[in-house]
Parts: structure tokens; sequence; C-alpha cells
């Protein structure tokens, strides 16, 4: 039952330094030595930049000023994602924070909305969304003690630089007693008796030894794959598009607090706006677009010039079988890999250490807590990974192979389920841990298409009047507190602008 003393983090960039800064916060610098390794030679993963609301609890743990996180990391704020040509050519919708209007008599807003929409008499969907009207005013304010007011509970998140991020990071939890070693391993040696890893040599043959180690070398997976071979669970026949190429431009005015994601013949194109740049990528499938056709398409649609060269990143889309084996934890894309359509990247970061700081582990490393890691950790990928399926299979599009493909292709139990229920009757329902909740399904199978056949029927005990009047009730509240948020531009220039010369 001895105390774990001793932690190697491999690896810096987003994954390391999170966990560095987090191990280094909840330790507090007395418990374990925290050793984190990288070189600058290996580089890193960079283009992770936008963020979903959970972000919050994350810096909250780690006792951040948020405008000053905001200023260093030249960040804007997100109220959702919109997407564009999803569902079919020339049509949009947004996939929003928060919730749609407000539960009635313990039946979700949506039934009563549907009613209408059944009808003809309902207004678009995204008039019950706070998030979604003030995305595309431009508008944002963090939230405000106003009691029952949709002020009160504004749900957003970030676009940052995740370069600044990783540095702001490292300087957070280098104040807090983490040390750092710049180099390349050069050998990881194992444990004769049980397979644990027992040191890792640098090339300039220091040693370095631990009771933890924790794997954040990105793709490669140089710990828990290429040293403990847990072996990779493969999802590219669901989620094909295996390559990405990122570009900077510079900002072009107004800022809007929202991603956009635009589908294309074959897969899709970013736009995350900073303060200092936007950043553009296109997720592509190497079987259907090649590396140049994706810078060609990616450059065409940037609306200033290009401020760097093209980044190109390749993966393959899945997971480890095992994410924690023996005295090795993987976090961050060492882990797996699901495409950031949804913006789930450092979320599955912050995941994976908050499920490490739950089961943190003594030097007996009982299996029975690596056994409960790695489930959980499976159970939330793979509900991101149906998620995400939705958007490809949900569509009217049959425009090129790739639609073709993605609209025929079969898909997991658990998503069809969820595709069937929703459907029916409208109804949608969360289910362990997974992490997108009733909103995101509803943006995401309304926005596609998917119309249900039928509403709750619980909801026919209002009268039509008095549902009508309860919704147009909750569309003024929520075009009254929109009014009310100051421009985001404004709210920056107000608190949190970074210096004009950040790079």
């Amino acid at each position: 039952m001895q105390a774990v003393k001793k932690i190697i983090i491999l690896g810096g960039g987003s994954a390391g330094w999170m966990t560095a800064a987090a191990l280094a916060t909840v330790l507090k610098n007395q418990y374990a030595d925290i050793h984190l390794i990288e070189s600058e030679a290996v580089g890193t993963v960079s283009v992770g930049e936008a963020t979903i609301p959970q972000i919050a609890l994350f810096n909250q743990i780690l006792g951040i000023d948020e405008n000053e996180f905001v200023r260093e990391t030249q960040a804007t704020f997100k109220l959702g994602i919109e997407f564009v040509d999803w569902k079919r050519k020339n049509h949009r919708y947004m996939h929003p924070f928060g919730s749609f209007g407000t539960d009635m008599d313990a039946i979700q807003f949506h039934h009563y909305w549907l009613k209408q929409f059944h009808a003809g008499k309902a207004d678009d969907l995204e008039a019950f969304s706070l998030a979604s009207i003030a995305a595309r005013q431009g508008r944002f304010m963090r939230p405000e003690n106003r009691g029952n007011s949709p002020l009160s509970q504004i749900a957003y998140a970030f676009h940052f630089d995740a370069t600044l991020y990783a540095r702001y990071l490292r300087n957070f939890a280098e104040k807090r007693g983490v040390r750092r070693t710049e180099g390349k391993v050069k050998d990881v040696l194992v444990r004769n008796n049980d397979g644990f890893i027992d040191a890792l040599v640098m090339e300039n043959g220091q040693r370095c030894e631990a009771d933890l180690f924790i794997d954040c070398s990105g793709f490669s997976g140089m710990l828990i794959e290429q040293t403990l071979n847990v072996g990779f669970e493969d999802w590219g026949h669901w989620l094909p598009c295996d390559r990405a190429v990122a570009m900077p431009c510079a900002a072009r005015e107004p800022v809007n607090p929202y991603t956009i994601s635009t589908a294309q013949d074959a897969g899709w194109t970013w736009r995350i706006p900073l303060q200092h740049r936007i950043g553009n990528g296109y997720v592509y499938p190497s079987e259907f677009v090649s590396d140049q056709q994706a810078i060609d398409c990616l450059t065409a649609q940037m609306e200033s010039e290009p401020l760097a060269h093209p980044n190109l990143l390749r993966w393959k889309t899945g997971m480890r079988r095992k994410m924690w084996h023996k005295n090795c934890v993987a976090i961050g894309l060492s882990s797996g890999f699901i495409e950031p359509l949804e913006s789930t990247g450092l979320h599955l970061i912050q995941a994976g250490i908050a499920k490490l700081l739950g089961m943190f582990p003594h030097q007996g490393f009982d299996q029975v807590d690596i056994d409960t890691f790695n489930q959980q950790s499976r159970m939330e990928m793979e509900r991101i990974r149906d998620f995400i399926i939705l958007h490809y299979k949900v569509t009217e599009r049959e425009d090129s192979p790739f639609w073709q493909y993605c609209k025929n292709m079969a898909i997991p139990d658990y998503l069809q389920h969820k595709i069937d229920l929703f459907a029916a009757n409208g109804r949608i329902y969360r289910q362990d841990i997974e992490l997108f909740n009733e909103t995101s399904w509803l943006a995401v199978m309304h926005g596609q298409g998917i119309v249900p056949k039928g509403y709750h029927p619980l909801v026919d005990v209002l009268s039509e009047q008095e549902i009508a009047q309860r919704l147009q009730h909750i569309k003024q509240v929520i075009d009254n507190s929109v009014a009310h948020m100051p421009m985001q531009s404004e709210f920056i220039a107000r608190h949190c602008q970074a210096p004009p010369k950040m790079s």
C-alpha cells in the first residue's frame, strides 16, 4: 500500500501540460514528484483550438483566472457549432450549448414544440435557444445571478491558440513544482518479473525512474502501445476521415462566438475565430481526397491570405484496447482519437485526468481499479464515437461517393436505438456517463432531418392554446435576454483583450 512517489509524464503539448497542471494542483507538490519529459524536436499536434463547456470545470479546479487565461491564449468565447451543408447543400443549423426552452410538468420542452411543429405552427427550434440566438447576433456575456432568467445559466466554452494554451499551462505547472526535462527517450526499460515499466533512458544516457508513467506521447503511444502492446481498435469503417490540413489566416471582424463546420464533397472544413487569427482546417478521407486536393480546397475557402504553411496530420480513428495497463496510463492522442467535429479532443484529455485522479493508485496497482478505469474510458469513447457517426449517417446528401458511403453504412446498435427512439415519439435519454446531453442529441437529430412520427402523449394534457402561449412567452424571454447581452467584441475589449503583439 505504499504511495506513488514518482510520476513521469512523457510528452508535452495540451495533454502533457494539462495532466501536469492538474496533478500539481491536486497533489500540491507534497504527495509525489512530478516529472515531465518532452522534446521540442518531436513537436506536438496543436490544432485543437475549440472546446466544450466542461473545460470551465477544469479551469475552476486549477483556480485559473479566466480573464488572464483568455488574454494569454488569444481566446474568444464559444456558444455552439454551426453545421453548414450537412443535412443537404445550402442548409445550416446550430448545435448550441445550454438548453432549448424549459421543461414543463416534468416533460421535456421539445415535446411541446414537436406538437406545434406537426401542426405547422412552430417557430424554428433555434428560437428557443438563448445560445443560438446570441451566437448568430455575435453577442456574449458570462452568466449573472438573475433568478429564473436564461442569463443565469449561460453555458459557454472557448476558442484558443493550442500552442499558447500549452505554454500557459507549462508556466502554471512549473510554478507548482513540476520538473521538465528536454530531450528524446532512447529506450524504455521493463521489469522482468511483472512487465511493469521501470525507467526511461534518455539519448544522453540519463535514467528516469518512476512508480507511475503517464503516456502523452501522441499518436505513437510510445509507452502504452510500442512498449506494452495493448492493441488498437480501429473505427475507420464508421468514421473514414483519417487526415486533416490546418492553416491559419488573418482575423476578420466580426469575430462570432461559435465554430463553423462546413460539409464538403468528402469530409468537412472548420473555421475557429481567435482574437489574433482565424483557425482553418479540412478534415478529409484519404480514400476520396488527396493531400493536394485538400490544401487547394481549404485555401480556396479561406477569407484571407494564409499566415503559415499547411500543417498536415494523419491518424487512425479508434482507441487503445486498454488505456491503463500495468503502471502506465495513456491520456490524449496516445489513448485514441476521434475526429474533432464536436470539439471533444481536449475534453477527453480532461476526462482521462479526472478518471485517473478518481482511481489514483498506490504502488500495488489494484487490477479492479485499472479495469474500472478502462471500462469507463471505453464507454465514454464509444458514446462520443456514436454521436459523431450520427452527423454522417443521417443526411439527405447522396451527391458524392463519400456521402453515399456514409448514408448507407451500417452503424453501431446503440446509435441505431437512439435514432429509432427519437424517430418514433421524439424521446431522448442520456445513459450512464455519456458526454452529450439531450440538447445535443436533439439539435443534431433535428438539424440533420429526423422528424419524429409523434411526441410525448402527456403533452396533450395542456390545451393547444396554453402550449402556444407558453412557447411564445419562452421565446419572448429569450429575445429580451439576448438583447441585454453585449457584443462579444465589446465584452472582450472590456474584460480580456490580449496584448496586440502576442504571437
